[in-house]
C-alpha cells in the first residue's frame, strides 16, 4: 500500500514533506502530492456515483454545474492546472472540495463526469476568496 510519505521513504518523519509543503506550508516546487489525493478522491467518487445511477432507477439532479457532455481533460490534469495557473493557497483545495461535499448534500445530488470539473472550479474560486484574499478595512 503506497503511504503519503515523499518520494516512497516509510523512514520520512516530516508529515509537510509528504503533503508536498514546505515547514511553513507553502507549496513545494512541482505538482504537489495533495493535488493527485484530492484529484483521485474526486474521480473515485465521480466513477461511484455514475456507476450508482446507471445501475438504478435513482435520478441525478441537473444544476447549473452540469454540461452537455463531459469534458476532454481529464480531472488530474484539470486540477493541475488550477494550481499552476490560479496560484491558490495550499487550503483552498482542500476547501474546495468540502465545499462541494457541501453543496452536493444540500441539494441530494451525485458528483458526475458532467458536473465534476465546473463545480471544482467554482469551489476552487470561492475557497481562494475566502482563503486568500486581503483586504484593507479603512477607519472612519
Amino acid at each position: 500500500m503506497e503511504t503519503l510519505m515523499a518520494k516512497g521513504k516509510a523512514g520520512e518523519s516530516n508529515p509537510y514533506t509528504g503533503l508536498g509543503l514546505d515547514e511553513s506550508g507553502n507549496w513545494l516546487p512541482g505538482s504537489p502530492r495533495i493535488l493527485s489525493l484530492l484529484s483521485s478522491v474526486l474521480e473515485r467518487s465521480v466513477r461511484g456515483n455514475e456507476k450508482l445511477l446507471a445501475g438504478s432507477k435513482i435520478k441525478d439532479v441537473i444544476t447549473i454545474f452540469h454540461g452537455s457532455r463531459a469534458p476532454s481533460l481529464n480531472l488530474r490534469h484539470y486540477v493541475e492546472r488550477i494550481f499552476k495557473y490560479c496560484k491558490c493557497s495550499n487550503s483552498c483545495f482542500v476547501v474546495a472540495v468540502i465545499y462541494i461535499d457541501r453543496f452536493l448534500q444540500r441539494i441530494d445530488a451525485y458528483l458526475t463526469s458532467l458536473s465534476v470539473h465546473r463545480l471544482l472550479i467554482t469551489s476552487v474560486m470561492v475557497a481562494a476568496k475566502f482563503m486568500d484574499d486581503q483586504w484593507c478595512v479603512q477607519a472612519l
